[in-house]
This record gives C-alpha cells, sequence and structure tokens, in this order.
C-alpha cells in the first residue's frame, strides 16, 4: 500500500527542461510583436546603412559586405534582451512560487528562457543573413567557414543570452530589466562593426578593440568574407566563455537567493 504522505518524486531534469523550454516557446510564438521586431529592426538597420549611409562610408559599393557581420551581432543582442524582460517576469509575478510548491526543479524555468532564446535568436539570423544576401551581400565562405561562422554567432547568442537573463533576475521588475538591457546593445556600436577601429579617435579605439563584441564580429567577418582573423577567434570564443560562465554563476546564484534552492 502506498503511503499517502510519502513527498512526491521530483521530475527528471530532462522532463523538467523539455516542459519550460516548451513553455518558453509557446510565450515566443504568442508574443508576435516581439519576435517580429528582433527580425525587422535589424533589417531596417542593414537597409539604412547599406544604402543610406553605405555610400560615403565606401563608395565602392562593397559596404555591405563589410556592415552585414555587425548586423548580425546587433540582431542576435537585440532577440537576447528581451530574455531580462522575460525572466524578471517571471521573477515577480508570483509564478516561481508556485513552481516551487511542485516536485521540479525550478531554476529549469530559466534554463527554458535561454533555450528558447537561442532558438529564436538562430531563426532571426538566418532571416537577416537571407535578407543581406537579397541586397548584394556576397561572402565568400565555404562550408566549412559557414559552420564555424554559425557556431561562433551561436555561442554569443547563448552567452548574452545567459547574461540577460541575470540581469532580468537581479531586476525589480520587467521595465527595470528592460532598461538595464538596452544598455548592452550600445556595445555594437562602439566597435569595428559599422566603421574599422582605425578609424576612431586613440581613446575610443582602445576601448573599441578591447571589448567583447569586436572580436566575435571580425572572427564571423574573417570566416564569411576572408579577411585576416589572426588571433581574433580565441578573443572571441574566450570573451563568450568568460561571459557565459559568469552569468550562469551570478544568474544561479541570484535565483537561489531570490526564490529560495531547489
Amino acid at each position: 500500500m502506498t503511503n499517502a504522505s510519502a513527498p512526491a518524486k521530483a521530475a527528471s531534469f530532462g522532463v523538467t527542461s523539455s516542459v519550460f523550454i516548451g513553455r518558453s516557446l509557446r510565450h515566443s510564438l504568442r508574443n508576435t510583436e516581439a519576435l517580429i521586431m528582433a527580425i525587422v529592426l535589424p533589417i531596417m538597420l542593414m537597409l539604412l546603412f547599406t544604402y543610406v549611409f553605405g555610400g560615403a562610408i565606401d563608395p565602392s559599393g562593397d559596404y555591405v559586405d563589410y556592415v552585414v557581420p555587425g548586423i548580425i551581432l546587433l540582431c542576435a543582442g537585440f532577440g537576447s534582451s528581451s530574455t531580462a524582460v522575460d525572466v524578471a517576469g517571471d521573477m515577480t509575478n508570483g509564478i516561481i512560487e508556485r513552481f516551487r510548491t511542485m516536485p521540479i526543479r525550478s531554476m529549469n524555468v530559466i534554463l527554458g528562457h535561454v533555450t528558447a532564446s537561442l532558438c529564436r535568436n538562430l531563426l532571426a539570423t538566418g532571416v537577416v543573413i537571407g535578407m543581406a544576401l537579397l541586397v548584394g551581400f556576397r561572402p565568400s565562405a565555404g562550408f566549412l567557414a559557414w559552420l564555424g561562422a554559425l557556431g561562433v554567432i551561436a555561442l554569443f547568442i547563448l552567452a548574452f543570452t545567459w547574461l540577460y537573463a541575470a540581469i532580468g533576475l537581479v531586476a525589480g521588475s520587467p521595465s527595470a530589466a528592460s532598461a538595464y538591457g538596452f544598455a548592452l546593445l550600445f556595445l555594437p556600436y562602439l566597435s569595428s562593426a559599422f566603421v574599422p577601429t582605425s578609424t576612431m579617435p586613440s581613446w575610443l579605439r582602445g576601448v573599441a578593440e578591447h571589448q567583447p563584441i569586436t572580436p566575435v564580429i571580425e572572427t564571423i567577418r574573417g570566416l564569411l568574407t576572408g579577411t585576416p582573423i589572426q588571433d581574433q577567434a580565441w578573443w572571441a570564443i574566450g570573451w563568450c566563455l568568460l561571459i557565459l560562465i559568469a552569468s550562469y554563476v551570478w544568474g544561479s546564484w541570484t535565483f537561489n537567493r531570490k526564490a529560495g534552492r531547489r
């Protein structure tokens, strides 16, 4: 005879993760406005820089090949930023407390948001690359180079999504999370995304060359268009892994402190 007072057995990591990933994906599909904006805004910026500013920056007409890697990361960063708002919403609307009453690992709700964001942003990246090809982007990359570029993009999205998730955990409300996350969206503008760092003032060049976005962009640009990568790939991977690990530790500690360890 089963003891009715025995505690329920906790669901496995795989089952809990799949449930929360499915939940976050459904939320993403329902929030069509945010999904559309995450795709439309980078496309509008690409068209703006290609057709409005491109002629002044590079009269040869090859500026689109230079700017596309920066637009890809801008798209990824903008799409990842919504994770902060989603996580902050879950932390403030009481649903985490409800999850804690169930025999599940409630930290997996954050993993669900991160995985859904990764899927959503990879889809948006594909759309942006497709539009870039339509406006004249002509990469010289082979299969392995494309594979490497997509791997770097996915690692960047994963790292910054965890960073935004940690920001959402720290923020006191979704609006605060949106404001904190918005500040990070300026990083691509202070990098080699739109102009070479050599054209910047010396004091700004030092900032642009030693922040995480520039080596990621230069690695993607080199893989897709054949420009020299040198040691930028190692810096790109190192920065992404550092941000990923630090964000995960920060997020886990904050979640356990706010929601109670499970």
